[in-house]
């Protein structure tokens, strides 16, 4: 049996369901396709400097002692995010020989690598000394290949990939009568953290916009309220606006699929994503997504599988999101699943076990 160790800083938990739930969602794919997989993970998100510093370092000691250990067995790691993770992975190759592939999410290359030189610096070489890197998008493959100088044949485009049990079809009507959802509404519905970056304020506003030529609509925002400080200026900016709008915490994916059905649309107008996971997820049960023009969205998004607005543009988000209210699609949601066969889990576990073959005979991936 093939076996790999999967380091992550970023898995969720009992207690944080969906902390890093795309990681767990792929080791559980991979030990369905008979892969033994070895997992050193964060679980808890941080509080703090101090608790932080304390977490990740038990993790890194963990996760050496473990290469130690099994040094002889390991087929390969594989590192989600580049940074700090990818670091393990690279002191496995250094000291033990261990090749490694690392999964770029875009915070990572984004945000992290951008803090300072010298975590831009392990951030390059994490990357070029990898065997393999997959991007979940593609322009983190540009940035990947132009910012930190990795071979283009070495960088691979794939997303986490959708659980197209838990996400797929389901009558509007089924889901709304339980979750008690008035039918004449106009559930306007985001998912995500409760963050300035995934553009909630313009969604308040742009809110604000629509509901003056539909009164009937509403809106509900389901993810982690952790920012109290975020929360406080959303609550002034709903407050200047007059505006009401229904907020619950993280909920498990089958909760979350039942929502997305129930919704009339489902919007992410972040002001920059990776790949948009969930923007994948809500097309592949059917409804009409609106999105920013930023990152893996611009692709997952294009040729009409959902309708585009400009960043951090309350009145173009107003637009879009009137449009796919006034303009249901067919043709759109054609497109729309065209895009979620792409991303199926089968898919994915095919391309994935193919790179690790690659990489554990040390050919190139094509």
């Amino acid at each position: 049996m093939r076996r790999i160790a999967v380091f992550s800083n970023m898995y969720p938990s009992e207690k944080h369901p969906t902390y890093g739930i795309f990681v767990k969602n792929q080791v559980e794919l991979l030990r369905s396709k008979g892969i033994q997989v070895d997992l050193i993970a964060i679980d808890e998100p941080g509080k703090g400097k101090s608790a932080t510093l304390k977490k990740y370092l038990a993790w890194f000691l963990k996760s050496i002692g473990f290469l130690v250990r099994h040094k002889k067995h390991l087929l390969l790691t594989h590192a989600h995010y580049a940074f700090p993770t990818g670091v393990l992975s690279l002191i496995g190759k250094k000291f033990f020989g261990i090749p490694y592939v690392v999964t770029v999410h875009g915070g990572d290359i984004d945000k992290m690598a951008a803090k300072s030189e010298r975590i831009a610096g392990y951030t390059r070489k994490v990357l070029q000394g990898a065997d393999a890197i997959i991007t979940v998008g593609e322009r983190l493959k540009h940035d990947v290949v132009g910012k930190f100088g990795v071979r283009e044949e070495r960088v691979h485009v794939m997303s986490m990939g959708v659980d197209t049990e838990i996400f797929k079809p389901m009558t509007k009507e089924v889901a709304r009568r339980e979750l008690d959802i008035p039918s004449n509404e106009k559930l306007l519905l985001f998912v995500g953290n409760m963050i300035e970056a995934k553009g909630v304020l313009e969604l308040v506003d742009a809110f604000d916009i629509v509901r003056k030529s539909h009164p009937e609509s509403t809106l509900h925002l389901i993810g982690s309220s952790k920012d109290g400080a975020f929360m406080e200026t959303l609550a002034k900016r709903l407050l200047s606006k007059d505006v009401r709008i229904s907020h619950q915490e993280p909920l498990p994916q089958k909760e979350i699929a039942k929502w997305i059905a129930a919704a009339d649309v489902f919007v992410l107008p972040s002001h920059h994503e990776g790949f948009g996971l969930v923007a994948l997820e809500a097309m592949a049960v059917g409804t009409t997504v609106v999105g920013s023009d930023v990152g893996g969205l611009s692709f997952l998004l294009g040729n009409e599988a959902g309708i585009l607005v400009e960043p951090k543009n309350s009145g173009s988000l107003a637009e879009g999101l009137k449009q796919a209210l006034e303009e249901p699609s067919e043709s759109r949601r054609k497109i729309a699943n065209e895009k979620v066969a792409e991303h199926t889990y089968d898919v994915i576990a095919e391309r994935l076990t193919a790179i690790y073959d690659a990489v554990s005979k040390g050919k190139n991936v094509k």
